[in-house]
């Protein structure tokens, strides 16, 4: 996957809603099980990561603006 796909899926990891990033988080998942192509594996693992990492990003933020009113 080239330069701008990454751009782009970053671009999309910080506008997306989290439900949308979860489905396709799942998409994903699903179709990391029926290939068996080393390459493409790796990246859809990368991709996985990195919505994990925005969604635990925005759980995090959420439970800091949380704590903040308390």
């Amino acid at each position: 996957m080239n330069q701008d796909f990454w751009k782009t899926l970053h671009g999309w990891l910080n506008v997306a809603h989290s439900d949308d990033i979860q489905t396709k988080k799942r998409v994903l998942l699903e179709l990391h099980r029926q290939i068996s192509d080393p390459g493409l594996r790796s990246d859809i693992q990368r991709i996985v990561r990195l919505m994990d990492r925005e969604l635990l990003a925005r759980a995090e933020w959420a439970m800091y603006c949380v704590m903040q009113l308390r």
